[in-house]
């Protein structure tokens, strides 16, 4: 069964409406799939009951940013019932950091003599789960930078005017809220987070003592080693496994849907337990 529990649509940074994205993971035989968006649980409104037409399982899902030691951290909730307090807290929350971020960016970037994209991020904060990416977007539109990738290296990636400090929640909080939605708590793609493994067990234990449930243990097309690696901590700390290929955009192969390797082999998949 090939199964894909972490992907974006348009309702955070994704570039595909979300009946798109059910349309495209079909297509690529995925037979269950949770759209993790950003901070929010829009494209579950737009869908409605078209998964169940599509023949595709639709496990409801989100992907919260969480503070732990000084450091961003992801962690996707899955199997969520989305009607919770619990989870509209969460997004209220959440979408709020976002927008007050995005704002505090945009002020930034006007100072530098970049034009003032203040509106233009309300109104997407209005719509959408705003995010740099989104900041990164505007300044191509404005002839600011020659592509969004410009945009990150010149004014938005670490180090530069819009790297600003999150708001985010703080780690046990994100996991709270999850399980008080009924869901799995799961860390999000581990390796990008570029920690050492004395570091990345430091924050799978803190984890774990939250009540955080499980560890994505292969993200996209990721090296078979460090799956394997990820498999061997995810054990240790008595945690189930998840997959996800970490969709955004078409033209982005090593991280198309459905497209990530298999679990290792004795891993305790996340959805047994549902």
């Amino acid at each position: 069964m090939r199964i894909d529990l972490h992907c974006h649509s348009t309702a955070s940074d994704g570039k595909l409406a979300p009946v798109a994205l059910v349309q495209r993971a079909c297509a690529r035989g995925v037979e269950v799939l949770a759209i993790t968006d950003h901070d929010s649980i829009a494209a579950y409104a737009e869908l409605g009951a078209r998964d169940e037409a599509a023949g595709l399982r639709l496990v409801p899902g989100i992907e919260l940013s969480a503070h732990w030691r000084g450091q961003t951290i992801h962690v996707v909730g899955l199997n969520l019932q989305l009607g919770s307090g619990a989870i509209q807290e969460a997004v209220a929350v959440q979408r709020g950091a976002r927008l007050r971020r995005a704002l505090a960016i945009a002020e930034r970037l006007a100072r530098k003599g970049l034009g003032d994209l203040t509106a233009a991020v309300a109104e997407l904060g209005q719509r959408i789960s705003v995010g740099r990416p989104h900041i990164a977007e505007l300044l191509v539109d404005r002839g600011q930078a020659r592509s969004t990738d410009d945009a990150f290296r010149r004014y938005l990636g670490s180090g530069r005017i819009g790297d600003l400090k999150d708001e985010w929640a703080p780690l046990a909080q994100v996991v709270a809220w999850i399980r008080d939605a009924g869901g799995s708590a799961v860390i999000a793609h581990p390796e990008k987070y570029e920690l050492t493994r004395t570091r990345l067990r430091e924050l799978i234990a803190d984890f774990r003592t939250a009540g955080g449930h499980g560890l994505e243990v292969v993200s996209g097309r990721q090296q078979e080693h460090e799956s394997r690696q990820l498999a061997r901590l995810c054990a240790d700390a008595g945690l189930a496994a998840s997959t996800g290929s970490d969709f955004h955009q078409p033209d982005q192969y090593w991280a198309e849907l459905g497209s990530q390797p298999d679990l290792p082999a004795g891993c305790t998949p996340v959805w047994d337990r549902w």
